[in-house]
């Protein structure tokens, strides 16, 4: 399952962020790609917004991952920009962070790919001028499930 939206400024994408939020459970994983400073960080600020955290939210580009505790489940999010193997996720200790009981959100993918958990859901983030495009697709049954609800919502 796909679905598209347009966001038009940064305030759309902090909304978009906040309808992807509504539907989010533990043990999901969501990839977020897109090109420097296409909104991925904006976005995962839109999802803690909506979830209820009130604190700083700054892309984790040089810690690597930044966790979140939040009433319903603990969100883990990853900027992987700054990695050069793949197996750097292992030496970071990250894996064992895959436990079912978390959401993690994670930027720059590829960098770990082969490493990191199976998507649910990948999220692409398109610079369009001075706005952006978000395609979203389901990789996973429960990512589909996840889907039907936010697609409903661009």
């Amino acid at each position: 399952m796909r679905c598209s939206c347009h966001l038009a400024d940064e305030a759309a994408t902090l909304a978009f962020g906040a309808r992807l939020a509504k539907a989010l459970q533990p043990g999901m994983t969501l990839y977020l790609e897109g090109d420097l400073g296409a909104g991925k960080t904006t976005l995962v600020r839109g999802v803690l917004r909506a979830l209820g955290y009130i604190g700083r939210v700054k892309s984790p580009t040089y810690t690597l991952a930044e966790t979140y505790s939040l009433p319903a489940f603990e969100l883990y999010h990853y900027d992987l920009y700054r990695m050069h193997d793949p197996r750097e996720w292992m030496d970071a200790g990250f894996r064992d962070t895959d436990d079912g009981r978390i959401v993690s959100l994670i930027e720059w993918p590829e960098k770990a790919a082969g490493w990191l958990p199976p998507p649910d859901v990948v999220i692409h983030l398109r610079i369009d001028d001075d706005s952006r495009e978000a395609e979203c697709e389901a990789r996973s049954p429960r990512g589909t499930e996840y889907m039907e609800t936010c697609c409903t919502l661009c």
